[in-house]
């Protein structure tokens, strides 16, 4: 019976390396150190993550349905697993420009936009 391989030391939670590795045909082994590459960065959790993420095609409406979670969590875990890979933070998106407060209050008192657009625009609001 084959188990999972432990990315994590399960004493200190430090990254592990394979040292043996066997072949199941003919039994023929090999000893070093090996890497796991980007695979062993992830805890047992994340590889879990990115095999949903992985059979949704990426597409995090359908990850949100399968693990029952809200667009910012799944975003929020995603985001875990690319520091994790990468040992950077993701980017994050630009703020939105700032409202030019008495513009918005021209437009209003000048007819061009009316009450509602005016409250969307003040407090940044999308279409």
């Amino acid at each position: 019976m084959l188990h999972p391989l432990p990315t994590r030391c399960p004493v200190c939670e430090g990254p592990t390396h394979v040292e043996r590795v066997r072949c199941g045909a003919c039994q023929s082994a090999v000893e070093g150190a090996f890497t796991l590459d980007w695979v062993g960065t992830l805890s047992k959790e994340q590889l879990a993550f990115v095999r949903v993420f992985l059979t949704a095609r990426g597409k995090i409406k359908d990850v949100e349905q399968a693990l029952g979670l809200s667009y910012p969590t799944v975003v929020a875990r995603l985001d875990d697993v690319v520091t994790a890979i990468t040992g950077a933070a993701p980017p994050r998106p630009p703020a939105p420009p700032a409202v030019d407060r008495h513009a918005v209050l021209d437009a209003l008192s000048a007819g061009t936009i009316d009450v509602d657009e005016a409250e969307r625009l003040l407090r940044h609001k999308p279409r």
